[in-house]
Formats: C-alpha cells, sequence, structure tokens
C-alpha cells in the first residue's frame, strides 16, 4: 500500500544518518520524523517524480514508482522513521519508581500517513465505506468524477485508491523493509511476484519481508452484494537492518485464530481488550514474525498492540523489556488520559517506557494503536517503495528492479482478485497453503 498523495508525496528522497547506540538512534522526539521541505534534489536521476499511473511512462520501474508514490506539483519530500534529536531524553530501561510525568510529546495525527519512529517507517490507517459489491467485486456505485487510477479524495467515504475497478493498489514492488498489514474489517487479496497469493481480513495480519525485491498486489474484494462492505486496515512499515535488506523475500500469515486478545477488567469491571500482532503482553506472545525482520530478534522489543478501551476503562502499559526502545501511542477514536495528562483523538503520544504508565479511557470507547521498538539506528535512504542506508542502493534498486521486474509478474493482469466464493486462505511460495474457509468480513 501507499500513501494518500493528496497530503504526502514522495517519501524520504534523502538520507538521514544516525549513528546506531547514539542518542539519535534512541531519541524519543517525534517532531520532524515527517519533516516537510518545499523541494528535494538528492532523488536518483533514473527515478520518474510525476504523474500517478502508467499511462505517461513506458518504463515499468517508473510507473510503479508514479503509482506507488506520486509526486504532487510542489516536489515536496517527506521523511519517515529516521530518528530526531530533540528536548526529550531518551528513555532507559526501567530501573525503579519514576515520578516524571510518562507523556514525552504529543503530535496531532493531521494527516495520512502517520508520523514514526525508527524501527519504523511508516503507518496509515484505512478506513472506508464501501457500498455493496457488483459482479467483478468493485463497488455497485457509480465512479464518475474520481481520479480512477489515483482515487484519495474519500468521495462519499470510500476511495478506490489506486484500483480502476476493484478498490486497492495494484501490483508494485518493494525493497530493504517489511509491511505488516492489520485488517480489522474487510477483506484483502494479495498476489505476488513469487507466485504466492492470500485472502485475508477479519483481524488477521500479512507480514511481508520484502528484502531483496517482491512485486505484489492488495486489492480490496466487496463480496457483500446486498449490504456495504466496510474496510479498516492498518499498514505499517517496519524497517530491516542492513544485514537483512537483501534478505529473501517472505510473507507470513498471523491468522486471527492465532493472535492473542489479552482481555482485562479494571477495579470496576470496565474492560481493556489488548491484540498483540507483535510482542508479548503479560505472557501472551504473539505468532512469529518473518525469519529476518528486525522483530524476529528478542532484544528489538519491537511491540504493535491494538488497544481498545470500554468508556472510562482503566489498565496500565507494562514498561518496555529493552533499554532504548521508544513507544508511540496512537489514540485514532476517542480519549486517553495518560498519566495526568489527556489526550484526544487523533493525537500520537511518545511515552516513557522506563515505568509503568496508567491510563484511562474517557466517556466514549477509545481506541489506541501502540508501536514500540529499539531503533536499529542506521541511515534511512528512502524513494518510493524501495528503503536502503544509500542514495547508490536506491538508484541500484530501480536499476535492479528494470533488469529483473523482481522475478517477473505471473498474472493475467496487474490487479487480481480471487474467486468469490473462496474463502480466507494463503498459498506460499513454497506450495504450502492455509485454507481458514471462512471469508467473513465482521
Amino acid at each position: 500500500m501507499t500513501p494518500d498523495t493528496s497530503t504526502t508525496n514522495c517519501s524520504a528522497n534523502r538520507t538521514q544518518t544516525p549513528t546506531r547506540g547514539s542518542a539519535a538512534a534512541s531519541a524519543a522526539c517525534i517532531t520532524g520524523v515527517r519533516s516537510l521541505s518545499p523541494g528535494c534534489t538528492s532523488a536518483p536521476a533514473t527515478a520518474t517524480r510525476t504523474g500517478s499511473s502508467s499511462a505517461g511512462s513506458t518504463d515499468p520501474a517508473a510507473r510503479a514508482s508514479a503509482r506507488s508514490k506520486s509526486a504532487n506539483a510542489s516536489g515536496a519530500c517527506c521523511v519517515h522513521g529516521s530518528p530526531v534529536i530533540g528536548s526529550t531524553v531518551a528513555p532507559s530501561a526501567y530501573r525503579g519508581p519514576v515520578t516524571d510525568p510518562p507523556v514525552l510529546e504529543t503530535v496531532p495525527l493531521t494527516g495520512s500517513p502517520w508520523p514514526t519512529i525508527d524501527p519504523f517507517l511508516f503507518c496509515v490507517h484505512h478506513v472506508d465505506a464501501y457500498p455493496a459489491g457488483n459482479e467483478q467485486l468493485g463497488p455497485a456505485a457509480s465512479l464518475a468524477g474520481r481520479e480512477l487510477g489515483d482515487d484519495f479524495a474519500g468521495v462519499d467515504g470510500w476511495r478506490m485508491y489506486h484500483g480502476l475497478e476493484v478498490p486497492g493498489f495494484p501490483q508494485h514492488p518493494h525493497r530493504g523493509f517489511e509491511t505488516v498489514t492489520y485488517v480489522r474489517k474487510g477483506l484483502i487479496d494479495h498476489a505476488d511476484s513469487l507466485g504466492a497469493a492470500a485472502r485475508f481480513g477479519s483481524g488477521d495480519t500479512q507480514w511481508l519481508t520484502a528484502g531483496r525485491g517482491i512485486v505484489h498486489s492488495e486489492m480490496f474484494p466487496l463480496l457483500d452484494h446486498s449490504s456495504e462492505n466496510p474496510l479498516e486496515v492498518f499498514q505499517i512499515w517496519l524497517n530491516l537492518p542492513a544485514e537483512s535488506k537483501l534478505a529473501d523475500p517472505h510473507f507470513s500469515m498471523l491468522w486471527a485464530r492465532d493472535v492473542p486478545v489479552v482481555a482485562v477488567r479494571d477495579a470496576h469491571d470496565h474492560a481493556t481488550e489488548i491484540t498483540v500482532v507483535a510482542g508479548e503482553l503479560d505472557g501472551h506472545r504473539a505468532p512469529s514474525p518473518p525469519p529476518d525482520s528486525w522483530a524476529s530478534r528478542r532484544d528489538s522489543d519491537v511491540a504493535i498492540w491494538h488497544l481498545r478501551f470500554a468508556p472510562g476503562a482503566r489498565w496500565v502499559v507494562p514498561p518496555a523489556a529493552v533499554e532504548g526502545t521508544v513507544r508511540v501511542l496512537y489514540v485514532y477514536a476517542g480519549a486517553l488520559s495518560i498519566g495526568e495528562r489527556e489526550v484526544h483523538a487523533p493525537t500520537a503520544v511518545v511515552v516513557r517506557v522506563d515505568a509503568p504508565a496508567p491510563v484511562t479511557a474517557g466517556n466514549d470507547s477509545t481506541e489506541v494503536l501502540l508501536l514500540q521498538g529499539r531503533p536499529i539506528g542506521e541511515p534511512v535512504a528512502q524513494y518510493g517503495p524501495f528503503v536502503m542506508n544509500e542514495q547508490s542502493e536506491i538508484a541500484e534498486a530501480f536499476a535492479d528492479y528494470r533488469r529483473t521486474g523482481f522475478g517477473g509478474w505471473p498474472w493475467s493482469r496487474d490487479d487480481p482478485v480471487h474467486a468469490e466464493e473462496r474463502g480466507r486462505f494463503a498459498r506460499h511460495a513454497d506450495g504450502r497453503e492455509d485454507d481458514i474457509t471462512s471469508s467473513s468480513t465482521a
């Protein structure tokens, strides 16, 4: 998936150079992580920076880059995930009672994608109220007036994104990082250059290591022909360390049935529900990430949790397990008091990790995405769908994609969707198959 190009554009077209273990590498400050500039001159000459579809170029790499991360007229660039030295102090391991406030910084979530801190590069929250589906599994509604191929406007509460018939993201390449796609409502049809395929949703997560290069599509089939097809998806980009950036591509399915959901009640019987997509909470460990992931290292302390609070519910966020971990709470619905600080959605909150942090929901149901991890602390060079350490490696990625197509595209169209009657499943590149049978979108 790619960001809403109406609010952001070519992403991180320059290099940030923190030093592993330095203050920059573990700084908790989120301000400036997504910094805007009036123009970017450091992008590789091999990359196109204009247009939003394949119509304007015959170069496959240029088409994919344009479709994946189209630049606006100003040529502004965004930096995601590169740690920034700020006024806040890097958190340390818990060593006993701490009296300082748990909130280090707050940042309004005014657009898409959300700002992130190393080791995360990108986080987007897609919410679409799709209408009933047609025979092609696209919307049974007029598409007139939409900018098909680049529809991020949200007309009538939904978007086609880069899809022409079915909403979603037709084939596009990635290299050098991972995508973690957590689907709370709706379905995604995956297809890739390895010949692998999947349909997942209803709380499932796909964790894909792009490594040395993969091409994939992510389409949103609308299976219900008689009523709405709501979609809610988080996609998170997690960086890879230099030694793993050219690892073999791989994806893992974290089916909802295997993902821990921790339910707790406070003294007043108010419920809090924590879905542990990555990491561990109170002895409940998420399914293993792919083998080359930064998250596969126990000392990375990577956690991805979804928190849902009943009105007035109280909970205590535990301290992190590893020194240098940074943690951000994305309060995207409702309100949350963190210590003595009240935060209203939509707001990102950088919090201390060296002590327990008491939190209390407001008068309405509250939902929060928690991202945490120990920073990788390496240079980040990003252009569109490629994330490496040096700009020369970005140019090399474009050259490799032009030469090899990252394995080619074995599908008959750029935006394949699976058979309507097919339930949730995964067919892996090695021939293994998972069959979850149900295609429920609840």
